[in-house]
């Protein structure tokens, strides 16, 4: 099964863009998934397992080096990009 989750990323700090450009660049340094960008989060597609793992351990990495950053995310069943149903 793929997955699309969509993180917002927001570091309690005042230097809260490198924190999330490097979220995004360690997101970027596996093959295994596929990230988009925009403004307002991150978007990461891929099978189901391999991407939810990816997201928890970056995410278990960043929290580690910043303890005090908040991570919203919505997950869809389904690559969005490319099973989107048609209506």
């Amino acid at each position: 099964m793929n997955v699309s989750i969509d993180i917002s990323m927001y570091p309690l700090k005042e230097n809260y863009i490198s924190a999330i450009q490097g979220f995004i660049d360690a997101l970027n340094s596996y093959a295994e998934i596929s990230v988009k960008e925009n403004p307002m989060s991150t978007q990461v597609f891929g099978e189901y397992r391999t991407a939810m793992k990816i997201v928890q351990d970056e995410i278990e990495k960043s929290s580690g080096e910043d303890p005090q950053v908040i991570f919203v995310m919505k997950v869809i069943p389904f690559d969005v990009i490319n099973e989107l149903p048609s209506s």
